[in-house]
């Protein structure tokens, strides 16, 4: 099966020719393109997710708001409807108090939290769990508990169980952050494929190639289990000097 994991930049900033309005049809061109089985989104606002998933009636959408009477699916889950069965989905916050809505802790410029699915494959009848999350983009302490929280979460589940990590990490490799996810059992499915943990930055304010960000690669998809990595890689798609987002999208294909 293929995953895929979009930063969609959110649709309220001004971003000019760049805004949403603009990009937007590109942007589903590129993720119908990819033809993935699972589509995991951050930064989503609520117009986004109706639009896009109009144009992806096939997949079922989950997503939970960041804080209380909140209408953002920032971090949500598509899955085809035909090919997976739900098994649960739930959400929690990154923080010391993870399960009250809209909390943050560590000097996190921004509410931080999860959205995850347990799903069975129908064809096999194998489960796994898919969580999809986006990191603190200032706090460094924010982003170690806030990975360190998301280990403990995995660790709940047996060894061999099947579970993916996706999202917008705010880091790369050399990031300490990123050494907590490696050294709780999850594995980068891009460097498990390439052999390198840090190909170029994944983050490129719209400008493409021509983006000097010091941060590499930011945008992962992880697994931990009884995972075989088959194929991965950074969608850098554009069209006449246009990108769908300021990011690139990753993706992966996965065995159980």
């Amino acid at each position: 099966m293929r995953i895929l994991t979009c930063n969609v930049r959110v649709s309220s900033a001004k971003d000019g020719e760049n805004g949403w309005e603009f990009r937007r049809a590109l942007c589903a061109e590129v993720i119908l393109r990819q033809q993935a089985d699972l589509i995991c989104f951050q930064e989503m606002h609520s117009d986004q997710f109706n639009y896009l998933a109009d144009l992806l009636p096939e997949f079922a959408p989950f997503g939970m708001s960041d804080h209380p009477l909140g209408d953002h699916p920032l971090n949500a889950i598509f899955h085809r409807k035909d090919s997976f069965t739900v098994l649960e989905n739930a959400g929690y916050w990154l923080s010391e108090t993870p399960h009250i809505s809209g909390t943050k802790s560590w000097d996190s410029k921004c509410i931080r939290f999860a959205n995850w699915i347990r799903l069975k494959d129908v064809s096999t009848g194998r489960d796994f769990r898919i969580v999809n999350t986006h990191l603190d983009h200032v706090s460094q302490p924010a982003r170690e508990n806030q990975a360190r929280l998301l280990v403990e979460d995995a660790s709940a589940y047996p060894a061999d169980y099947p579970q993916f990590l996706t999202g917008d990490m705010n880091c790369d490799a050399t990031n300490s952050a990123f050494a907590i996810f490696k050294e709780g059992g999850w594995q980068d499915t891009y460097s498990a494929v390439h052999g390198v943990e840090n190909p170029g930055t994944t983050y490129h304010a719209f400008k493409g190639s021509e983006c000097s960000w010091p941060v590499g690669k930011m945008d992962f998809i992880f697994c931990r289990g009884s995972v075989r990595v088959v194929a991965s890689k950074i969608v850098d798609d554009s069209r006449e000097g246009r990108y769908p987002s300021d990011h690139y999208f990753i993706s992966a294909d996965v065995d159980l």
